[in-house]
């Protein structure tokens, strides 16, 4: 094999393999997020550990696109809770447009170091939800706060974690309303 034969196929190579990273970074980068917790990233779970004796304060945080006319928000702003036990906290959201609008929730949760021991069972997150014009839908957020928070010396003494949810019109290049 002459030179630039080998030199054309170990560049296509590369090309191939930064080419397949590209793609796979989003993927991964989820994955590594929901594994560590790294910036507010909760985890997903089914059942709840049972209570442990320990309270945390959960406050919860809502915005909206300006772009989305909805009003958004939870219907209490905090929640003293039993950590490792079950939880459900709601949201409402009411569509200000003369029209049905679509919109979806992102969240995070703060403090940071936190999300990888936040919970959430259900959730209405990433979801498209419609609603028609003057329509008010309740929400609900199960979670709990795994008991593990207490023994890692980055969180123990963590006494609130916030819990905010954004929403933003599906197709965010129209404003609604």
């Amino acid at each position: 094999m002459n030179a630039n034969l080998r030199t054309a196929s170990i560049a296509a190579a590369v090309v191939f393999v930064m080419v397949g990273l590209g793609f796979a970074s989003v993927p991964l980068y989820r994955v590594f997020c929901q594994v560590t917790g790294l910036n507010g990233t909760t985890q997903t779970g089914s059942d709840a550990p049972g209570a442990s004796g320990g309270k945390i304060t959960v406050s919860f945080d809502s915005n909206v696109s300006p772009k989305l006319a909805w009003n958004f928000k939870p219907e209490q702003r905090s929640d003293r809770i039993d950590i490792g036990a079950r939880d459900m906290a709601f949201f409402t959201a009411t569509n200000r447009a003369d029209h049905a609008v679509t919109g979806t929730a992102t969240f995070n949760v703060t403090p940071a170091q936190a999300g990888k021991y936040f919970t959430k069972i259900q959730c209405f997150c990433f979801t498209q939800q419609t609603l028609e014009p003057g329509e008010t839908m309740r929400m609900p957020v199960i979670y709990y706060v795994d008991p593990k928070i207490m023994e890692d010396p980055d969180t123990r003494d963590v006494q609130e974690i916030t819990l905010s949810y954004t929403f933003y019109p599906v197709d965010s290049g129209k404003v609604s309303g």
